[in-house]
């Protein structure tokens, strides 16, 4: 699975989309370099839409989750279970993605409160910013997740990374997340490169 975000250009989520990708990420958090502040003229259609969000009020994300006709809240900041719970209850049948940022193997505990609350996780690199940093982290800390939820692999990864995603393998792992280092400049990615990445790793 193959997830594209920090997306907001409407030309370029027509070539993105086209790349037969599985998930395209928007942002709606207004310190981002890539926040969406209006709606694109074209929106994917082949494509699960997902939304991110940072600590966001629930009523918010509910009205942005309707006007984008989101398949996907994907939640970036300190939400809490109880948060993830009410979030649910006012946005129906909406999938969702916790992202937690890694480094060390003792940050696999902060994800056990959020078995069964969520849909996957995204796992990300430490950073000043909550994503889009192009930081990475080490993968092989990841041998020793045993959690029950499948997770998103994110942080950094770019076109020089496609033999490491090929050779990486754990049985919860259901995709990638790509977004800076597939950049022109923020919210426009080079279709030319996340073409090439990923007929590599499709072969």
């Amino acid at each position: 699975m193959i997830k594209v975000c920090g997306m907001r250009d409407a030309e370029n989520i027509r070539e993105v989309e086209a790349l037969g990708i599985d998930m395209m990420g928007f942002i709606f958090w207004p310190k981002s370099k890539r926040y969406v502040s209006v709606c694109p003229t074209y929106l994917p259609k082949s494509c699960k839409r997902v939304g991110v969000f940072v600590d966001e009020a629930i009523e918010q994300v509910q009205h942005i989750a309707e006007e984008y006709a989101l398949n996907i809240i994907q939640l970036h900041g300190h939400e809490s279970p109880d948060y993830i719970r009410q979030l649910g209850s006012v946005c129906g049948d909406i999938a969702t993605i916790k992202a937690f940022n890694i480094a060390t193997i003792d940050d696999f505990a902060q994800t056990k409160p959020y078995e069964g609350f969520v849909d996957y996780f995204l796992f990300d690199a430490k950073a000043q910013l909550p994503g889009g940093n192009g930081e990475k982290f080490d993968w092989s800390v990841l041998t020793d997740y045993h959690g029950e939820t499948h997770f998103l692999l994110s942080g950094g990864i770019g076109p020089d990374d496609a033999e490491r995603i090929c050779t990486f393998l754990h049985p919860k792992c259901i995709g990638i997340d790509l977004n800076s280092r597939f950049e022109i400049t923020p919210g426009l990615k080079d279709v030319n490169k996340l073409r090439e990445l990923i007929k590599t790793i499709q072969q």
